[in-house]
């Protein structure tokens, strides 16, 4: 089966303000798109997830694999999001629920 997780082939055409400009429609947009992921994951059997299907550049895939990356993908952009407040010297909130001074203190670090 070709395309996204959903079947379909990849609908990406930008990432910039012309989706959504401004906090309110920003946070909105994410909610959107939130509520349709959801609804394809839900939708996933696990013989779904061993079908292959196709990358935004044509390579094909396992889904559960693609899921994955999409996953790694994320993580990576909230790294980015972390380094870049600290670089401006604004306080992070903490990516897994502990800030790294915590993390250290708890490892006998003092």
């Amino acid at each position: 089966m070709g395309g996204d997780t959903a079947g379909r082939t990849s609908r990406y055409t930008t990432h910039g303000k012309e989706l959504a400009d401004g906090y309110e429609n920003v946070i909105a947009f994410l909610e959107r798109l939130h509520a349709e992921s959801m609804e394809i994951f839900a939708k996933l059997s696990g013989e779904d997830l061993q079908h292959k299907c196709k990358t935004p550049d044509g390579a094909d895939i396992a889904k559960w694999k693609w899921l994955r990356l999409m996953v790694e993908h994320e993580i990576h952009h909230r790294g980015q999001i972390h380094l870049y407040l600290g670089m401006l010297g604004v306080p992070a909130p903490p990516m897994y629920g502990l800030t790294w001074e915590q993390v250290r203190a708890r490892s006998g670090r003092e």
